[in-house]
């Protein structure tokens, strides 16, 4: 994701001019973080929100810290909860109370290893982990020595590649991408002469439909890997699992939004997205290169099948 897209949408944004006398005209507050999907999610059902009759307001909030932010009352939802990145976040800021879980999406999460369909020409053995292992002086670098590299999201969004690494004793090195836009770079410049990469990906997002690829499966998700080391292959060490292959996409709010604005509670009940569809939000940042809020405005003209009869189901 630019920055130039991130600071963008860290603005108030001023509702219709009509409310409906049960909602606060306080702002609904909406997070955005720095990920595509997301970042249009958020403007899109924010505007929708306005369509409904609210006021919105966007923050710029850290992925992980913004359940504690909900959970305060800070932030009042978070529409993208993603199962392998944020699950244990948002585990932890349920047992204490103050945020509530508001569905599933129907859409199905992934995040974990994976390249690119041409690296299978130098490393045959793929998805399989070990095959990957085995083939890691195909992904050295200056960088790494002797040692595959492998590019793993930025460290906030904590994906544990160098814990995996060593819980598995795996010949790689693990880098930390600056950005998203740095994984997609990553392929890309890789796709001219089609070398060898392996790199942090996840569906739903654009990039599956520019460059078809396949996750690497590594021993088959747990509960309990990130926390119990009894839990995996490795009886010493955590994270020595891959991600869960079909996560939830969950929505999440501030217990006290039913009550302080029942129509957008409602509205959040009724967003549900599909894979195709968050995807295609994505495109129209990272592809169509158009400002978030632009990507909304413009994926809400082109679907408004899907939406407005959430909005009327909650004021009509």
């Amino acid at each position: 994701m630019k920055l130039k897209h991130i600071l963008s949408v860290a603005a108030l944004s001023v509702g219709a001019s009509a409310t409906y006398a049960a909602d606060s005209q306080d702002p609904v507050v909406i997070p955005i973080h720095n990920w595509s999907s997301q970042i249009v999610m958020s403007n899109a059902v924010g505007q929708m929100m306005e369509e409904a009759g609210l006021f919105v307001e966007y923050v710029t909030t850290d992925s992980q810290a913004v359940y504690e932010s909900i959970r305060l009352g800070d932030v009042t939802l978070e529409l993208e909860v993603w199962e392998g990145a944020f699950g244990a976040s948002f585990r932890a800021a349920m047992e204490k109370g103050g945020i509530v879980d508001v569905g599933d999406h129907n859409a199905v999460t992934r995040e974990d290893w994976w390249y690119p369909m041409w690296t299978k020409d130098a490393c045959p053995g793929l998805p399989d982990w070990e095959a990957l292992n085995d083939c890691a002086e195909v992904f050295a670098t200056p960088e790494t020595g002797d040692k595959g590299r492998y590019l793993d999201g930025p460290v906030d969004w904590l994906k544990h590649g160098k814990e995996r690494v060593e819980a598995l004793d795996m010949d790689f090195v693990v880098i930390n991408a600056g950005s998203a836009a740095a994984l997609w770079a990553e392929i890309g410049s890789a796709e001219a002469d089609k070398r060898p990469v392996v790199v942090f990906n996840w569906t739903p997002n654009f990039a599956e439909a520019v460059w078809p690829g396949e996750f690497v499966e590594f021993p088959a998700w747990e509960d309990g890997c990130d926390k119990d080391p009894a839990v995996g292959p490795n009886p010493d060490a955590l994270y020595d699992c891959g991600n869960p292959a079909n996560g939830y996409l969950k929505k999440a709010a501030w217990d006290g939004m039913q009550d302080k604005w029942p129509t957008g509670y409602c509205l959040l009940e009724q967003v549900n997205f599909t894979n195709p569809q968050i995807a295609q939000m994505a495109k129209l940042v990272d592809t169509d290169d158009l400002e978030p809020q632009d990507a909304a405005a413009e994926w809400l003209d082109a679907n408004s099948d899907v939406w407005q009869p959430w909005v009327e189901t909650c004021t009509g």
